[in-house]
This record gives C-alpha cells, sequence and structure tokens, in this order.
C-alpha cells in the first residue's frame, strides 16, 4: 500500500471512496462525497493534508484537513475528515495508515490541535480524547461524546474555546 497527497487526477477516485465508504442505503449518495467536493471548490480542502491510499494502483481511501477556527484563532487547528475507506479494505490497515499519516504532516506544518467528530473506541488509539477534556467545544452539544481531539507538538493549552469546521460542514 502506497499513501501519497491527493492530485487532481484523484476526485472521482475519491469522490467515489467516500461514496462507497458511507453508503446507508442503495442508490442514495451519503453527504461525506459531496462534503469533499464542496470543500476543495471553496478553496478549504488543506491539500498538504489531502492523502490516498493506493493499493495495486487503485485508491482505496481518503483522508483530508480543513482550515478551522478555535475560539477567536485561526491557523492553530484543522478539522480531520471526512477518513473514507472502501468497504472491501476495512481492517487491512488502511485507515490506521491514513490517520497516521495526516497526524504527521498536520504537526509538521505546525497545527496545535486536529479535531474530528468520530468513534472515540477507534480514534483513542492515535492519541485522540474528548475535545471537551481540552476545552474545546463542539459546534453541536449533541456531539460532545463523540467530539475529539488530537493535540500536536505545537498544542498550546490556551488553544480552546468554540470549534467551527470549514463553511462546508454547515451545508451538509
Amino acid at each position: 500500500m502506497l499513501i501519497r497527497r491527493e492530485t487532481p487526477g484523484d476526485q472521482a477516485a475519491v469522490h467515489s471512496v467516500h461514496a462507497e465508504a458511507f453508503r446507508r442505503e442503495p442508490g442514495v449518495t451519503p453527504v461525506e462525497a459531496p462534503l469533499v467536493d464542496d470543500l476543495r471548490a471553496d478553496g478549504d480542502l488543506i491539500g498538504a493534508l489531502s492523502f490516498v491510499a493506493v493499493r495495486d494502483g487503485e485508491v482505496v481511501g481518503h483522508v483530508c484537513c480543513s482550515p478551522a477556527r478555535l475560539g477567536d484563532d485561526t491557523g492553530v487547528s484543522v478539522g480531520l475528515g471526512p477518513l473514507g475507506v472502501r468497504p472491501a479494505h476495512h481492517r487491512d490497515g488502511v485507515g490506521s495508515a491514513l490517520v497516521h499519516t495526516v497526524l504527521g504532516a498536520a504537526d509538521a506544518l505546525g497545527y496545535g490541535l486536529v479535531v474530528l467528530l468520530g468513534d472515540p473506541g477507534y480514534y483513542s488509539r492515535f492519541g485522540f480524547v474528548l475535545a471537551a477534556t481540552l476545552g474545546v467545544t463542539p459546534p453541536e452539544p449533541g456531539w460532545a461524546g463523540h467530539f475529539q481531539a488530537r493535540p500536536l507538538a505545537a498544542y498550546q493549552a490556551t488553544h480552546q474555546g468554540a470549534f467551527t469546521y470549514a463553511p462546508a460542514f454547515s451545508r451538509i
């Protein structure tokens, strides 16, 4: 498996990955697939934090981050997601490899915090904790049990407050 940055030629495959990964009912495109397209169209898909997993020449997974606001600060945190893996490649380490890659890249770029909405049972293995323990509040109070943050090397205790995702998230 190869993990690399997404290229313009990957856009259709990335859409397909998220459509397959999040499909809940046949024939209905899940919101995660057009969300990535909208982030890209808005200029909010951070190119240095958008990675694909390639196996045997096929894009089988994708993860991305977008800019976020934390309290009054921009540039200290990013929103991770969506993370999608084609169902045929679940439990093959694809998702883990993508998360490790994007966290390492976000750290290298100097971000202090990566925030996401997801399953704590899965994301805790990567050092994510409930965001509230770091003083970070979700856009929707009902998300608190699944709203998580991962401090990076540039994290400071002052990195707290209300978290706001890129605008595309509020349109889904």
